[in-house]
């Protein structure tokens, strides 16, 4: 993911979901990732991994013990899987749905010289770093996925 320090926190969960982690590191295929600034991340309502479902079934106890953390590494996963996206280059108005089951689809445009992620309108402040198998873009918004 790059040395950029305004997204290390959507890198240290890339790391932590394998399958992601896995495909990141396989030149075989190739990804663009979308990774939220950490002030987008820190805007949240709740952390990354809470669901306000889970507490609102299981209290304030949802994410305590071995279920809980399973529960906290299945909404991590999803929130990974929502920012990366299965192709590269990714061109403008090209539809694509993220590696999320079930994800709608989404795309970029250019819109005043600024590249923006559709329908969310969300800004894309740069691509930040380009391999063999992806780029990396830096958003300024967290992605709106169920």
């Amino acid at each position: 993911m790059g040395r950029d320090r305004s997204v290390n926190a959507f890198a240290g969960f890339t790391r932590s979901v394998e399958v992601v982690a896995n495909r990141l590191d396989n030149s075989a295929v190739n990804s663009t990732v979308l990774a939220p600034l950490n002030s987008a991340i820190d805007k949240l309502p709740g952390k990354p991994w809470e669901d306000p479902n889970e507490y609102n079934a299981l209290g304030a106890t949802a994410y305590d013990g071995d279920e809980g953390r399973e529960r906290a590494q299945r909404n991590i996963r999803k929130f990974v899987e929502a920012h990366v996206v299965p192709l590269s280059p990714w061109r403008e108005n090209e539809r694509s749905r993220s590696l999320l089951d079930g994800d709608r689809e989404i795309w970029w445009e250019k819109k005043d010289g600024i590249m923006v992620l559709q329908p969310d309108g969300i800004e894309i402040q740069n691509v930040a770093s380009k391999v063999g198998n992806g780029e990396v873009w830096i958003i300024k918004s967290v992605r709106k996925y169920a």
